[in-house]
């Protein structure tokens, strides 16, 4: 019964990654007939408006065969796509590389934004939902309740322009923008320096995210301690703080969990407002650049990889549901 269970599991394991391929190549898709669609010329994002006006129509020729613009649409998606199955996403028409090298540079500054805060929003999220979820009623839980309502609802690059405004032009305490100081060579940028720029961005990338997580932990938090279980062990004189850790916790760590991965897709559009109002250079103001300036190549990797790091968390997410909750697997058998 138990290699069924397993093997069973393993098949909804595939399934998912079955659907999120699926649903990558449907963005591929979509982003390319989109930005096929839009008015952007790439010749004319690529050499300027001067440069078009003394291109002769031998260069021109050229140009729309390097950009594949002499074949059909269907053709043209299918040879980009099998490009970017092999590694090659083009060159970028703002940095003269290659899309690839641009991406794995600008994602691992993002990365690292990203990653830090998502993982502050998860951590501090969960405390502070369990703690409001725990003293219902009480002041602690209208205080903590009354600042994820208020932070849920404000903007994010507003909330940017605040943090900005405050603690680096008033206050001075963090850098104004950018990774890395002004007029610092690479070589001679420190860890420390790196981290001063990357603390208020992450901070206001966090402070947004707490509060999905702390006021969905504190309803999952209110369910379970009116549950018959926790009455039960109260009934038998167990401790408040034994009831939180053998019975809540586990109850509420999963939803809280699931919600986490599930958040990549906020954490990547917040970090975009983010990254352009601190002049963080990562994968979000890349974006927002590819676009403004008729980057197609970068544009569509950007959209293609940004899909795949969302559908990775929701796969994540699903995976580690089956494995720590008994039901999904059992369900899988069923079904």
């Amino acid at each position: 019964m138990n290699t069924r269970l397993y093997s069973k599991f393993y098949k909804y394991v595939g399934q998912s990654f079955v659907k999120a391929i699926l649903l990558l190549l449907a963005v591929s898709i979509l982003s390319f007939t989109l930005v096929s669609l839009s008015p952007v010329d790439p010749i004319r994002s690529y050499v300027g408006e001067v440069g078009m006006a003394n291109l002769n129509e031998t260069n021109l020729a050229k140009l729309e065969a390097h950009f594949g613009l002499d074949t059909p649409p269907v053709e043209r998606y299918w040879n980009w796509l099998t490009d970017f199955i092999q590694g090659d996403m083009g060159t970028s028409l703002i940095y003269r590389q290659p899309v690839a090298d641009v991406i794995s540079v600008k994602f691992m500054n993002s990365f690292l934004l990203m990653i830090t805060a998502w993982t502050c929003s998860g951590i501090i999220g969960f405390i502070l939902g369990t703690i409001a979820g725990l003293y219902r009623g009480r002041w602690i839980d209208k205080l903590i309740k009354g600042y994820s309502l208020l932070l849920a609802s404000t903007p994010t690059f507003w909330l940017a322009l605040i943090f900005l405004m405050v603690f680096s032009v008033e206050l001075k305490i963090f850098p104004i923008g950018l990774s890395v100081p002004i007029g610092v060579a690479a070589a001679e940028v420190t860890v420390l320096d790196s981290l001063r720029h990357l603390i208020l961005p992450a901070l206001t990338l966090s402070a947004v995210g707490v509060a999905n997580i702390a006021l969905h932990t504190r309803e999952k938090m209110i369910d379970v301690m009116e549950e018959d279980y926790v009455l039960f062990a109260r009934a038998r004189g167990e401790s408040q703080l034994s009831i939180v850790k053998q019975h809540a916790l586990r109850n509420i760590a999963l939803p809280a969990m699931t919600l986490q991965f599930a958040s990549l897709s906020e954490i990547f559009g917040g970090s975009i407002l983010v990254e352009q109002v601190f002049s963080y250079p990562g994968l979000g103001q890349a974006a927002v650049s590819a676009g403004l300036d008729g980057d197609i190549p970068l544009l569509l990797g950007i959209a293609v990889i940004s899909a795949a790091l969302v559908f990775t968390g929701n796969l994540i997410a699903n995976i580690l549901y089956g494995v720590i909750d008994p039901r999904i697997r059992r369900g899988s058998v069923h079904g």
